[in-house]
Protein backbone atom coordinates (compact mmCIF):
# COMPACT_ATOMS: atom_id res chain seq x y z
CA UNK A 1 0.00 0.00 0.00
CA UNK A 2 1.22 3.24 -1.12
CA UNK A 3 0.40 4.84 2.83
CA UNK A 4 1.26 1.99 4.98
CA UNK A 5 4.90 4.51 5.60
CA UNK A 6 2.51 6.68 7.90
CA UNK A 7 1.99 3.56 10.74
CA UNK A 8 5.59 3.23 10.93
CA UNK A 9 8.77 4.64 12.80
CA UNK A 10 5.61 5.95 15.63
CA UNK A 11 7.67 4.21 18.76
CA UNK A 12 8.47 7.81 20.81
CA UNK A 13 7.50 6.11 24.62
CA UNK A 14 9.14 8.30 27.10
CA UNK A 15 11.69 10.45 24.37
CA UNK A 16 8.71 12.45 23.64
CA UNK A 17 8.49 16.24 25.04
CA UNK A 18 5.37 17.67 24.54
CA UNK A 19 6.72 21.06 25.82
CA UNK A 20 9.51 20.80 23.07
CA UNK A 21 8.18 23.14 20.51
CA UNK A 22 7.47 25.95 23.22
CA UNK A 23 10.72 27.69 22.29
CA UNK A 24 10.45 31.60 20.80
CA UNK A 25 9.50 30.95 17.20
CA UNK A 26 10.56 34.13 16.14
CA UNK A 27 14.43 34.82 17.09
CA UNK A 28 14.82 37.83 14.87
CA UNK A 29 12.20 39.65 16.30
CA UNK A 30 11.78 38.72 19.90
CA UNK A 31 9.71 40.23 22.88
CA UNK A 32 9.30 39.28 26.46
CA UNK A 33 5.99 38.55 25.84
CA UNK A 34 5.11 35.18 24.44
CA UNK A 35 2.25 32.58 25.51
CA UNK A 36 2.68 29.50 23.85
CA UNK A 37 -0.74 27.66 22.69
CA UNK A 38 0.90 24.31 21.50
CA UNK A 39 0.15 21.39 23.26
CA UNK A 40 -2.71 19.28 23.25
CA UNK A 41 -6.09 20.95 21.50
CA UNK A 42 -9.99 19.63 20.71
CA UNK A 43 -10.27 17.79 16.82
CA UNK A 44 -12.28 17.04 14.92
CA UNK A 45 -13.01 16.46 10.99
CA UNK A 46 -16.17 16.87 8.79
CA UNK A 47 -17.12 17.77 5.63
CA UNK A 48 -19.50 20.85 6.24
CA UNK A 49 -17.05 23.38 8.15
CA UNK A 50 -19.46 23.72 10.83
CA UNK A 51 -17.88 23.93 14.44
CA UNK A 52 -19.07 21.01 16.74
CA UNK A 53 -20.68 20.83 20.07
CA UNK A 54 -18.54 17.72 20.96
CA UNK A 55 -14.89 16.99 20.17
CA UNK A 56 -14.47 13.19 19.27
CA UNK A 57 -10.47 13.62 19.22
CA UNK A 58 -7.27 15.31 21.29
CA UNK A 59 -4.35 16.37 18.77
CA UNK A 60 -1.44 17.58 19.86
CA UNK A 61 -0.09 21.11 18.15
CA UNK A 62 1.91 21.65 16.44
CA UNK A 63 2.16 18.35 14.98
CA UNK A 64 -0.12 17.37 11.35
CA UNK A 65 -2.70 14.88 12.07
CA UNK A 66 -0.84 12.48 9.45
CA UNK A 67 1.78 12.30 11.75
CA UNK A 68 2.14 9.76 14.55
CA UNK A 69 3.19 12.53 17.03
CA UNK A 70 -0.03 14.58 16.65
CA UNK A 71 -2.16 10.91 18.20
CA UNK A 72 -3.94 11.45 15.27
CA UNK A 73 -1.92 9.46 12.74
CA UNK A 74 -4.22 8.97 9.62
CA UNK A 75 -4.46 10.77 6.35
CA UNK A 76 -6.98 13.53 5.37
CA UNK A 77 -9.15 13.88 2.14
CA UNK A 78 -9.24 16.68 0.32
CA UNK A 79 -13.36 17.62 1.31
CA UNK A 80 -12.53 17.47 5.06
CA UNK A 81 -12.26 20.27 7.38
CA UNK A 82 -10.16 20.05 9.91
CA UNK A 83 -11.51 21.78 13.29
CA UNK A 84 -9.37 22.31 16.35
CA UNK A 85 -10.41 24.12 19.70
CA UNK A 86 -8.52 25.22 22.33
CA UNK A 87 -9.25 27.70 25.93
CA UNK A 88 -6.59 30.26 27.17
CA UNK A 89 -6.22 32.53 29.60
CA UNK A 90 -4.01 35.31 29.41
CA UNK A 91 -1.68 35.92 32.77
CA UNK A 92 -2.05 38.41 34.82
CA UNK A 93 0.28 42.02 33.29
CA UNK A 94 0.41 40.04 29.45
CA UNK A 95 -2.09 42.53 27.63
CA UNK A 96 -0.08 45.92 26.97
CA UNK A 97 -2.07 47.23 24.97
CA UNK A 98 -2.64 44.99 21.98
CA UNK A 99 -2.76 41.13 21.85
CA UNK A 100 -1.89 39.20 18.62
CA UNK A 101 -2.39 35.95 17.99
CA UNK A 102 0.40 34.42 15.71
CA UNK A 103 0.38 30.41 13.50
CA UNK A 104 3.80 29.67 11.62
CA UNK A 105 2.57 28.07 9.17
CA UNK A 106 -1.24 26.50 8.64
CA UNK A 107 -1.35 24.01 5.38
CA UNK A 108 -3.28 25.34 3.35
CA UNK A 109 -6.30 27.04 4.37
CA UNK A 110 -7.05 28.73 7.52
CA UNK A 111 -9.98 30.40 8.93
CA UNK A 112 -9.46 31.87 12.83
CA UNK A 113 -12.49 32.72 15.36
CA UNK A 114 -11.68 33.90 18.73
CA UNK A 115 -14.86 33.64 20.96
CA UNK A 116 -16.90 32.45 18.14
CA UNK A 117 -16.14 36.12 16.27
CA UNK A 118 -13.87 36.05 13.07
CA UNK A 119 -10.67 36.84 13.40
CA UNK A 120 -9.55 36.59 10.01
CA UNK A 121 -8.38 33.95 6.95
CA UNK A 122 -5.20 32.80 5.33
CA UNK A 123 -4.01 31.12 2.42
CA UNK A 124 -0.98 29.33 1.62
CA UNK A 125 0.58 26.48 3.70
CA UNK A 126 4.24 27.67 4.31
CA UNK A 127 4.28 30.87 5.93
CA UNK A 128 3.47 32.97 9.57
CA UNK A 129 0.31 34.89 9.91
CA UNK A 130 -1.02 36.83 12.54
CA UNK A 131 -4.54 38.58 13.75
CA UNK A 132 -5.23 41.45 16.45
CA UNK A 133 -7.72 39.83 18.49
CA UNK A 134 -7.34 42.57 21.21
CA UNK A 135 -11.66 43.41 21.03
CA UNK A 136 -12.26 39.88 20.70
CA UNK A 137 -11.33 38.74 23.92
CA UNK A 138 -12.96 38.00 27.26
CA UNK A 139 -11.55 36.66 30.70
CA UNK A 140 -11.99 33.05 29.29
CA UNK A 141 -10.98 32.90 25.56
CA UNK A 142 -11.58 29.96 23.05
CA UNK A 143 -9.40 29.82 19.71
CA UNK A 144 -10.77 27.98 16.76
CA UNK A 145 -9.36 27.00 13.40
CA UNK A 146 -10.84 26.04 10.77
CA UNK A 147 -8.86 24.55 8.08
CA UNK A 148 -9.01 23.00 5.00
CA UNK A 149 -6.54 21.49 2.43
CA UNK A 150 -6.54 22.41 -0.84
CA UNK A 151 -3.93 19.70 -2.28
CA UNK A 152 -5.70 17.79 -5.57
CA UNK A 153 -6.54 21.73 -7.26
CA UNK A 154 -2.51 22.05 -7.13
CA UNK A 155 -3.20 26.04 -7.07
CA UNK A 156 -1.61 26.44 -3.60
CA UNK A 157 2.29 25.54 -3.40
CA UNK A 158 2.53 21.97 -1.64
CA UNK A 159 6.19 21.10 -2.62
CA UNK A 160 6.47 17.33 -2.32
CA UNK A 161 3.14 16.69 -1.05
CA UNK A 162 0.97 13.90 -3.12
CA UNK A 163 -2.37 12.02 -1.43
CA UNK A 164 -0.60 8.95 -3.44
CA UNK A 165 3.11 9.02 -2.10
CA UNK A 166 5.37 7.10 -3.13
CA UNK A 167 9.16 7.06 -4.73
CA UNK A 168 9.76 10.97 -5.22
CA UNK A 169 6.29 11.72 -4.03
CA UNK A 170 5.94 11.89 0.03
CA UNK A 171 2.81 11.66 2.79
CA UNK A 172 0.97 14.91 2.57
CA UNK A 173 0.38 17.35 6.08
CA UNK A 174 -2.58 19.35 6.42
CA UNK A 175 -3.61 21.71 8.98
CA UNK A 176 -1.67 23.21 11.99
CA UNK A 177 2.57 22.11 11.57
CA UNK A 178 3.70 25.24 13.06
CA UNK A 179 3.87 27.46 16.65
CA UNK A 180 0.82 28.83 17.80
CA UNK A 181 1.63 31.35 20.36
CA UNK A 182 -0.33 35.32 21.29
CA UNK A 183 2.45 38.08 22.27
CA UNK A 184 1.40 41.69 23.42
CA UNK A 185 2.35 44.75 22.15
CA UNK A 186 2.17 48.31 23.12
CA UNK A 187 -0.87 50.47 20.95
CA UNK A 188 2.05 51.75 18.88
CA UNK A 189 4.46 48.96 18.25
CA UNK A 190 7.27 47.54 15.55
CA UNK A 191 5.07 45.84 12.98
CA UNK A 192 8.46 44.24 11.18
CA UNK A 193 11.97 45.05 10.75
CA UNK A 194 14.25 44.96 7.31
CA UNK A 195 17.94 44.32 7.15
CA UNK A 196 19.95 45.14 3.97
CA UNK A 197 23.66 44.20 5.21
CA UNK A 198 26.81 43.31 3.27
CA UNK A 199 30.49 43.22 4.18
CA UNK A 200 30.44 47.16 5.18
CA UNK A 201 27.34 48.40 6.72
CA UNK A 202 23.86 47.61 7.25
CA UNK A 203 20.66 49.47 6.63
CA UNK A 204 17.92 48.96 9.11
CA UNK A 205 14.68 49.49 8.13
CA UNK A 206 11.59 49.91 10.96
CA UNK A 207 8.17 49.62 9.90
CA UNK A 208 5.68 50.97 12.10
CA UNK A 209 8.01 53.72 13.77
CA UNK A 210 9.18 56.79 12.40
CA UNK A 211 11.87 57.18 15.27
CA UNK A 212 13.62 55.70 18.15
CA UNK A 213 16.98 54.01 18.46
CA UNK A 214 19.34 50.71 18.02
CA UNK A 215 21.86 49.75 20.17
CA UNK A 216 24.38 47.06 18.79
CA UNK A 217 28.05 46.38 19.74
CA UNK A 218 28.09 49.01 22.60
CA UNK A 219 27.02 51.48 20.28
CA UNK A 220 23.62 54.02 19.42
CA UNK A 221 22.26 54.60 16.30
CA UNK A 222 19.17 56.75 15.67
CA UNK A 223 16.00 55.35 13.63
CA UNK A 224 14.92 58.54 11.31
CA UNK A 225 12.27 58.04 9.23
CA UNK A 226 11.80 54.48 10.51
CA UNK A 227 15.55 53.89 9.11
CA UNK A 228 18.92 53.52 10.41
CA UNK A 229 22.52 53.25 8.97
CA UNK A 230 24.74 51.05 10.94
CA UNK A 231 28.51 51.43 10.20
CA UNK A 232 31.04 49.41 12.50
CA UNK A 233 34.65 49.76 12.37
CA UNK A 234 35.89 46.55 10.45
CA UNK A 235 33.00 44.41 11.34
CA UNK A 236 33.29 40.79 11.66
CA UNK A 237 32.07 38.95 8.63
CA UNK A 238 29.84 36.11 8.15
CA UNK A 239 30.31 33.09 6.62
CA UNK A 240 29.95 29.14 7.62
CA UNK A 241 33.38 28.89 8.91
CA UNK A 242 33.19 32.52 11.11
CA UNK A 243 29.11 32.49 11.68
CA UNK A 244 29.44 36.18 13.25
CA UNK A 245 26.42 37.83 14.25
CA UNK A 246 25.97 40.93 15.50
CA UNK A 247 22.75 41.33 18.69
CA UNK A 248 20.81 44.40 18.75
CA UNK A 249 17.93 45.86 20.19
CA UNK A 250 15.11 48.23 18.25
CA UNK A 251 13.63 50.74 20.79
CA UNK A 252 10.83 52.86 20.04
CA UNK A 253 8.18 54.34 22.23
CA UNK A 254 7.03 52.01 24.37
CA UNK A 255 7.98 48.89 22.39
CA UNK A 256 11.54 47.05 22.15
CA UNK A 257 12.73 44.00 20.50
CA UNK A 258 15.28 41.83 20.23
CA UNK A 259 17.18 41.02 16.86
CA UNK A 260 20.36 40.25 15.08
CA UNK A 261 22.69 40.97 11.81
CA UNK A 262 25.66 39.82 9.70
CA UNK A 263 27.23 41.50 7.95
CA UNK A 264 28.38 39.36 4.56
CA UNK A 265 28.03 39.39 0.60
CA UNK A 266 27.45 37.08 -1.87
CA UNK A 267 27.61 38.00 -5.58
CA UNK A 268 28.97 36.80 -8.95
CA UNK A 269 32.33 38.05 -10.25
CA UNK A 270 34.80 37.19 -12.69
CA UNK A 271 38.14 35.44 -11.36
CA UNK A 272 41.25 34.83 -13.54
CA UNK A 273 38.72 34.86 -16.64
CA UNK A 274 36.37 32.44 -14.49
CA UNK A 275 33.04 33.38 -13.56
CA UNK A 276 32.96 32.40 -9.75
CA UNK A 277 30.20 32.74 -6.48
CA UNK A 278 32.02 34.70 -4.24
CA UNK A 279 31.40 35.19 -0.46
CA UNK A 280 32.90 38.90 1.20
CA UNK A 281 34.88 39.47 -1.96
CA UNK A 282 36.61 36.33 -2.48
CA UNK A 283 35.76 32.69 -4.20
CA UNK A 284 33.75 30.65 -2.48
CA UNK A 285 32.87 26.65 -3.16
CA UNK A 286 29.38 25.98 -1.84
CA UNK A 287 29.61 22.39 -0.33
CA UNK A 288 25.92 20.72 -0.07
CA UNK A 289 23.27 18.87 0.43
CA UNK A 290 19.44 18.56 -0.48
CA UNK A 291 17.64 19.14 2.63
CA UNK A 292 13.76 18.28 2.26
CA UNK A 293 13.36 18.68 6.01
CA UNK A 294 10.82 15.76 6.96
CA UNK A 295 10.95 12.85 9.86
CA UNK A 296 9.44 9.72 9.88
CA UNK A 297 7.19 10.91 13.42
CA UNK A 298 6.36 14.22 12.48
CA UNK A 299 6.71 14.62 8.70
CA UNK A 300 6.92 17.96 8.26
CA UNK A 301 7.93 18.70 11.98
CA UNK A 302 10.78 17.35 13.95
CA UNK A 303 9.55 15.99 17.58
CA UNK A 304 12.15 19.13 18.83
CA UNK A 305 14.11 21.87 17.35
CA UNK A 306 16.71 20.24 18.19
CA UNK A 307 16.44 17.86 15.55
CA UNK A 308 16.88 20.28 13.21
CA UNK A 309 19.68 21.67 14.85
CA UNK A 310 21.15 17.71 14.65
CA UNK A 311 20.70 17.63 10.57
CA UNK A 312 22.79 21.03 10.66
CA UNK A 313 26.11 19.95 12.82
CA UNK A 314 26.18 16.10 11.55
CA UNK A 315 26.49 17.61 8.69
CA UNK A 316 28.87 20.77 8.93
CA UNK A 317 30.58 17.18 10.60
CA UNK A 318 31.27 15.86 7.60
CA UNK A 319 32.52 19.27 6.38
CA UNK A 320 29.72 20.12 4.08
CA UNK A 321 28.85 24.29 4.30
CA UNK A 322 25.38 24.51 2.25
CA UNK A 323 22.13 22.99 2.50
CA UNK A 324 19.82 23.60 -0.15
CA UNK A 325 16.52 23.56 1.57
CA UNK A 326 14.28 21.76 -1.45
CA UNK A 327 11.08 22.90 -2.09
CA UNK A 328 9.78 23.59 1.21
CA UNK A 329 9.93 26.58 4.01
CA UNK A 330 11.19 25.82 7.82
CA UNK A 331 10.07 27.58 10.81
CA UNK A 332 12.33 30.50 11.31
CA UNK A 333 14.27 28.78 13.80
CA UNK A 334 15.80 26.37 11.55
CA UNK A 335 17.43 29.57 9.87
CA UNK A 336 18.56 30.90 13.12
CA UNK A 337 20.40 27.71 13.57
CA UNK A 338 21.68 28.21 10.36
CA UNK A 339 22.83 31.61 11.31
CA UNK A 340 24.90 30.95 14.48
CA UNK A 341 26.28 27.92 13.84
CA UNK A 342 27.46 28.85 9.94
CA UNK A 343 25.50 26.88 7.45
CA UNK A 344 24.65 28.66 4.17
CA UNK A 345 21.26 27.66 2.61
CA UNK A 346 20.29 27.89 -0.63
CA UNK A 347 16.49 28.20 -0.27
CA UNK A 348 13.75 27.37 -2.90
CA UNK A 349 10.16 28.61 -3.60
CA UNK A 350 7.49 26.19 -3.22
CA UNK A 351 6.03 24.97 -6.44
CA UNK A 352 2.28 24.65 -7.39
CA UNK A 353 0.86 23.43 -10.65
CA UNK A 354 0.43 19.88 -11.98
CA UNK A 355 3.22 18.12 -12.35
CA UNK A 356 4.07 15.52 -15.81
CA UNK A 357 6.02 12.86 -15.81
CA UNK A 358 6.41 12.98 -19.57
CA UNK A 359 7.13 16.53 -19.83
CA UNK A 360 9.20 17.43 -16.66
CA UNK A 361 11.16 14.50 -16.10
CA UNK A 362 11.11 11.84 -18.76
CA UNK A 363 11.72 14.35 -22.05
CA UNK A 364 14.52 16.59 -19.61
CA UNK A 365 16.26 13.31 -18.37
CA UNK A 366 17.19 12.46 -22.59
CA UNK A 367 18.33 15.53 -22.96
CA UNK A 368 15.69 18.16 -24.30
CA UNK A 369 15.91 21.04 -21.11
CA UNK A 370 14.68 23.43 -23.72
CA UNK A 371 10.93 24.40 -23.35
CA UNK A 372 9.27 27.86 -24.09
CA UNK A 373 7.52 28.38 -20.70
CA UNK A 374 5.33 31.40 -21.18
CA UNK A 375 2.95 28.95 -21.90
CA UNK A 376 3.04 26.55 -19.14
CA UNK A 377 0.86 26.62 -16.59
CA UNK A 378 -1.37 29.55 -17.99
CA UNK A 379 -4.30 29.45 -14.96
CA UNK A 380 -3.78 32.88 -13.82
CA UNK A 381 -4.88 31.90 -10.61
CA UNK A 382 -2.42 29.32 -10.20
CA UNK A 383 0.29 32.17 -11.25
CA UNK A 384 -0.40 34.69 -8.79
CA UNK A 385 -1.03 31.73 -6.21
CA UNK A 386 3.11 31.17 -7.25
CA UNK A 387 4.05 34.49 -6.67
CA UNK A 388 2.31 35.59 -3.87
CA UNK A 389 3.99 32.38 -2.28
CA UNK A 390 7.30 33.63 -3.63
CA UNK A 391 7.04 36.89 -2.15
CA UNK A 392 6.16 36.13 0.92
CA UNK A 393 9.20 33.48 1.59
CA UNK A 394 11.08 36.72 0.87
CA UNK A 395 9.63 38.87 3.06
CA UNK A 396 9.82 36.17 6.22
CA UNK A 397 13.35 34.87 5.68
CA UNK A 398 14.97 38.16 4.31
CA UNK A 399 17.06 39.32 7.29
CA UNK A 400 18.56 35.63 7.84
CA UNK A 401 22.68 35.97 6.91
CA UNK A 402 22.67 32.12 5.91
CA UNK A 403 20.79 32.13 2.90
CA UNK A 404 22.82 33.27 0.06
CA UNK A 405 20.67 31.85 -2.61
CA UNK A 406 17.29 31.65 -4.00
CA UNK A 407 15.87 28.72 -6.38
CA UNK A 408 12.66 30.07 -8.48
CA UNK A 409 11.88 26.96 -9.90
CA UNK A 410 12.81 23.26 -9.49
CA UNK A 411 13.07 20.88 -12.91
CA UNK A 412 10.05 22.57 -15.01
CA UNK A 413 7.49 22.24 -11.57
CA UNK A 414 4.99 24.54 -11.97
CA UNK A 415 7.40 26.19 -14.04
CA UNK A 416 6.12 29.81 -15.94
CA UNK A 417 7.49 32.77 -17.71
CA UNK A 418 11.10 32.55 -15.31
CA UNK A 419 12.45 35.27 -17.21
CA UNK A 420 9.62 37.61 -15.44
CA UNK A 421 9.97 35.60 -12.57
CA UNK A 422 13.99 36.85 -11.75
CA UNK A 423 13.14 40.20 -12.81
CA UNK A 424 10.42 40.43 -9.88
CA UNK A 425 12.05 38.36 -7.46
CA UNK A 426 15.36 40.50 -8.77
CA UNK A 427 13.55 43.88 -7.51
CA UNK A 428 12.43 43.02 -4.00
CA UNK A 429 15.75 41.03 -3.32
CA UNK A 430 19.00 41.82 -5.31
CA UNK A 431 21.13 41.14 -2.58
CA UNK A 432 21.02 37.29 -3.06
CA UNK A 433 22.35 34.66 -5.82
CA UNK A 434 19.17 33.84 -8.27
CA UNK A 435 18.60 30.69 -9.51
CA UNK A 436 15.71 30.61 -12.42
CA UNK A 437 15.47 27.05 -13.13
CA UNK A 438 17.30 24.63 -11.38
CA UNK A 439 18.07 21.88 -13.81
CA UNK A 440 16.46 22.16 -16.99
CA UNK A 441 13.73 24.31 -18.92
CA UNK A 442 16.72 27.09 -18.96
CA UNK A 443 15.77 30.91 -18.77
CA UNK A 444 17.66 33.62 -20.20
CA UNK A 445 17.80 35.87 -17.08
CA UNK A 446 19.35 33.96 -14.20
CA UNK A 447 22.77 34.10 -12.42
CA UNK A 448 24.11 30.45 -12.35
CA UNK A 449 24.36 27.75 -14.97
CA UNK A 450 22.42 25.18 -13.38
CA UNK A 451 22.42 21.36 -14.00
CA UNK A 452 21.13 18.40 -12.23
CA UNK A 453 22.81 14.99 -13.12
CA UNK A 454 21.71 11.29 -12.21
CA UNK A 455 22.44 9.25 -15.32
CA UNK A 456 24.88 9.99 -16.71
CA UNK A 457 28.50 11.02 -15.85
CA UNK A 458 29.58 14.44 -14.55
CA UNK A 459 30.86 16.57 -17.53
CA UNK A 460 30.33 20.11 -17.40
CA UNK A 461 30.71 22.81 -20.40
CA UNK A 462 31.92 25.79 -19.85
CA UNK A 463 29.45 29.02 -18.86
CA UNK A 464 29.95 32.77 -18.53
CA UNK A 465 27.85 32.16 -15.78
CA UNK A 466 28.97 30.44 -12.26
CA UNK A 467 28.45 26.83 -12.41
CA UNK A 468 26.04 24.94 -10.26
CA UNK A 469 25.49 21.31 -9.90
CA UNK A 470 22.22 21.89 -8.26
CA UNK A 471 21.13 18.14 -8.04
CA UNK A 472 23.50 14.79 -8.53
CA UNK A 473 24.23 11.72 -6.90
CA UNK A 474 21.19 10.01 -5.45
CA UNK A 475 22.78 6.95 -4.21
CA UNK A 476 20.85 4.53 -2.19
CA UNK A 477 22.04 2.20 0.64
CA UNK A 478 19.58 0.64 2.99
CA UNK A 479 21.26 -0.35 6.47
CA UNK A 480 18.68 -2.65 8.13
CA UNK A 481 16.18 -2.61 10.64
CA UNK A 482 16.80 1.13 9.50
CA UNK A 483 14.22 1.41 6.78
CA UNK A 484 11.09 2.95 6.41
CA UNK A 485 9.33 1.32 3.82
CA UNK A 486 10.57 -2.05 3.19
CA UNK A 487 8.77 -2.88 0.57
CA UNK A 488 9.86 -0.01 -1.80
CA UNK A 489 13.15 1.63 -2.62
CA UNK A 490 13.89 4.76 -4.32
CA UNK A 491 17.38 6.17 -5.32
CA UNK A 492 19.86 6.30 -8.86
CA UNK A 493 22.44 3.85 -8.03
CA UNK A 494 21.89 0.96 -5.37
CA UNK A 495 24.55 -0.79 -3.17
CA UNK A 496 24.52 -3.45 -0.81
CA UNK A 497 26.47 -2.63 2.06
CA UNK A 498 28.43 0.75 3.30
CA UNK A 499 32.06 0.15 2.04
CA UNK A 500 30.57 -0.20 -0.81
CA UNK A 501 28.33 3.10 -0.89
CA UNK A 502 31.21 5.25 0.63
CA UNK A 503 34.14 3.78 -2.27
CA UNK A 504 31.06 5.13 -5.11
CA UNK A 505 30.71 8.05 -3.51
CA UNK A 506 34.51 9.16 -3.12
CA UNK A 507 35.09 8.04 -6.53
CA UNK A 508 31.95 10.13 -7.60
CA UNK A 509 33.68 13.49 -6.01
CA UNK A 510 37.14 12.53 -6.60
CA UNK A 511 36.94 11.40 -10.21
CA UNK A 512 33.90 13.17 -11.62
CA UNK A 513 33.33 16.29 -9.34
CA UNK A 514 36.48 17.89 -8.07
CA UNK A 515 37.65 17.98 -11.68
CA UNK A 516 35.05 20.22 -12.85
CA UNK A 517 35.90 23.03 -10.09
CA UNK A 518 38.88 24.23 -12.75
CA UNK A 519 35.83 24.91 -15.17
CA UNK A 520 33.99 26.77 -13.51
CA UNK A 521 31.90 24.80 -10.90
CA UNK A 522 31.05 27.19 -7.78
CA UNK A 523 28.53 24.67 -6.17
CA UNK A 524 27.54 21.12 -5.56
CA UNK A 525 24.28 19.77 -3.99
CA UNK A 526 24.33 15.64 -3.13
CA UNK A 527 20.82 14.15 -2.84
CA UNK A 528 20.59 14.14 0.31
CA UNK A 529 20.83 14.62 3.81
CA UNK A 530 18.77 11.84 5.15
CA UNK A 531 16.20 9.50 3.63
CA UNK A 532 12.72 9.90 2.95
CA UNK A 533 9.97 7.68 3.16
CA UNK A 534 10.58 5.32 0.05
CA UNK A 535 14.11 7.18 -1.01
CA UNK A 536 16.68 5.82 0.45
CA UNK A 537 19.45 8.32 -0.73
CA UNK A 538 19.98 9.61 2.61
CA UNK A 539 23.68 9.94 4.31
CA UNK A 540 21.38 9.54 7.83
CA UNK A 541 18.67 7.40 7.70
CA UNK A 542 15.10 7.87 7.75
CA UNK A 543 15.37 7.46 11.41
CA UNK A 544 18.63 9.61 12.00
CA UNK A 545 20.12 6.65 13.76
CA UNK A 546 22.82 5.31 11.21
CA UNK A 547 25.02 7.33 9.21
CA UNK A 548 26.09 5.58 6.09
CA UNK A 549 29.52 7.04 5.05
CA UNK A 550 32.62 7.56 6.96
CA UNK A 551 33.37 10.81 8.67
CA UNK A 552 36.95 10.53 8.21
CA UNK A 553 37.00 10.14 4.80
CA UNK A 554 33.94 12.84 3.84
CA UNK A 555 36.21 15.22 5.40
CA UNK A 556 39.03 14.43 3.17
CA UNK A 557 36.72 14.70 0.22
CA UNK A 558 35.79 18.41 1.45
CA UNK A 559 39.33 19.49 2.11
CA UNK A 560 39.72 18.31 -1.50
CA UNK A 561 37.14 20.62 -2.63
CA UNK A 562 37.63 23.34 -0.86
CA UNK A 563 41.64 23.32 -1.87
CA UNK A 564 40.25 23.17 -5.46
CA UNK A 565 38.89 26.46 -5.72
Amino acid sequence: MKNEIITLFTENGENFDINAWNEYPRPQMKRDSFLCLNGEWDFCTNQTGEIPTEYSEKIIVPFCPQSALSGINRLIPDSDYLIYKREFSLPEDFNKGRVLLHFGAVDQIAEILVNGQKAGCHEGGYEPFYFDITYLLAEQNTVTVIAKDDLDTNRLPYGKQKHKRGGMWYTPVSGIWQTVWLESVPDQYIHSIKIDADDKKANIFVNGCKSGKILIDQKEFEIKNSKAEIKLKKPLLWSPESPNIYNFTVTSGEDKVESYLAFRKIECKVIDGTPRLCLNGKPYFFHGLLDQGYFPDGIFTPASPQEFKNDILSMKDLGFNMLRKHIKVEPQLFYYYCDIYGMAVFQDFVNNGDYSFFRDTALPTVGMKKFPDKRLHKNKAHRQAFIDGMLSTVNTLYNHPSIVYWTIFNEGWGQFCADDMYDLLKSVDCSRIIDSTSGWFKAKNTDVESEHIYFKPVKLKKSDKPIVLSEFGGYSYKPENHIANPNNTYGYRFFKNENEFMDALETLYEKEVIPQIKKGLCATVYTQVSDVEDETNGLLCYDRKVLKVDKAKMLKIAEKIYHSI
